[in-house]
């Protein structure tokens, strides 16, 4: 088997890895129909920064608690628990677009019930992954295929649900993400001889344990804070696209898809850059030149009304982007003990989408007032600043030890 899919001769990843790809194939479909459904139905870029901020925002708040739990239960039990609650909110929010029900209100409650259950799933499943590999060395390689997956599908996806949503309807791309976590159902429950260590003592306790350990470590402080700030800034432009596929490129649904395609693939190319890499030395480095090229693609999204420019920026902002919290997340679980791991990654993952809510949520508030293109020139903006500060104090670091 060629050396970027290692992982894949693990049985049980393999099982994850199919069933995994198929879910969330479905879970992009329904991002963007959803998206383009509300911009359609209200022409209000809050609300959609609402829906992104809901959706998310629940992991800043939950996430870190979840870890304590994830140390201490059966990973599997509890995946399938929370597969079959987003089977039940996608078929309900399908049920709501056929009989035409579906409000603002409706929306935010179920894109809220969206964010609560992904809460729970995102730090169960990465730090489940670990977990489904006996080699340390190959974590990196299949935390690198698991974002794989989730980019492939963000390329894959969009472009469906553009072309589903023009052929058929947004209920029929609900139908579709409904039924597809079923799938990673089935592959968790033919998984067989999983091992995995619990934590031991109180849940407090375990919860403090996390905490300690990643804001008394330099590296994994900073490695958080880059996470935060990139998230904030870069991956705000999510919340936004709709507008800039209908309002800047007088586009349709299709464009909308082909702009999300774009980004998948530059988050294709860095997830497979990242599962071919073993140099971890490297991978360090590369997390702010990435940042760097995040606040470029958010300048070219804000100056410049061209197709090819969008897509450009577009494919800059998914590579960039993907390689940056990809890179922190491989870093996290390849250095942190494995009794600590659903801890450490819950937080990881709680910084990571919830920055991203709260950029998603700044984004729709200050664009509805300031325009979408001027929203991106400030959020570039904010980022440059960042790693200016960052850069003078590498800088002063490496001449004080010198």
């Amino acid at each position: 088997m060629p050396k970027i899919f290692n992982s894949l001769i693990y049985p049980n990843f393999r099982h994850y890895f199919i069933g995994h790809t198929l879910s969330t194939l479905g879970t992009w479909i329904q991002q963007v129909a959803l998206a383009w459904l509300v911009y359609e139905l209200t022409n209000s870029a809050k609300l959609l920064g609402l829906i992104a901020f809901f959706a998310m925002a629940p992991q800043l708040l939950i996430s870190p608690f979840v870890g304590a739990a994830i140390d201490k239960i059966n990973k599997r039990a509890a995946l399938i628990v929370v597969q079959i609650l987003f089977f039940l909110q996608a078929i309900f929010l399908a049920y709501l677009t056929f009989f035409d029900k579906l409000n603002s209100n409706s929306i935010i409650i179920l894109s809220l019930c969206m964010g609560v259950f992904t809460a729970f799933d995102t730090p169960l499943r990465q730090s489940f992954i670990s977990d489904l590999v006996d080699k340390k060395d190959n974590i990196a390689n299949a935390l690198a295929l698991n974002a794989m997956i989730f980019n492939l599908c963000r390329f894959i996806g969009p472009p469906i649900a553009g072309f589903l949503l023009v052929i058929s309807n947004a209920f029929t791309c609900f139908i579709l993400n409904a039924f597809s976590y079923l799938f990673l159902v089935i592959a968790l429950c033919l998984m067989r001889n999983i091992h995995g260590s619990k934590a031991k003592g109180q849940l407090q306790n375990v919860l403090k344990e996390g905490y300690v350990f990643v804001f008394k470590n330099k590296e994994y402080s900073k490695m958080m804070l880059n996470v935060a700030i990139i998230n904030l800034t870069a991956s705000s432009y999510v919340a936004l696209l709709p507008i800039f596929a209908k309002d800047y490129l007088k586009g349709n649904e299709t464009t909308l898809g082909y702009l999300w395609g774009m980004a998948g693939i530059g988050s294709l190319l860095s997830s497979l850059m990242l599962a071919n890499t073993q140099n971890f030395t490297r991978i360090k480095q590369r997390i702010l030149l990435n940042m760097l090229i995040c606040s470029l693609a958010l300048f070219v999204l804000g100056l410049v009304n061209l197709h090819i420019a969008y897509f450009i920026a577009m494919l800059l902002l998914g590579f960039g982007i993907s390689t940056a919290n990809v890179s922190t997340n491989i870093l996290i679980q390849r250095n942190t003990p494995t009794q600590l791991r659903g801890r450490v990654v819950s937080i990881y993952t709680s910084i990571r989408f919830g920055f991203d809510a709260l950029g998603g949520l700044m984004a729709g508030i200050i664009a509805t007032t300031l325009g979408a293109k001027n929203t991106m020139i400030g959020f570039a903006s904010l980022l440059i600043v960042y790693l200016s500060i960052t850069f003078i104090k590498q800088r002063r670091l490496v001449q004080g030890r010198s």
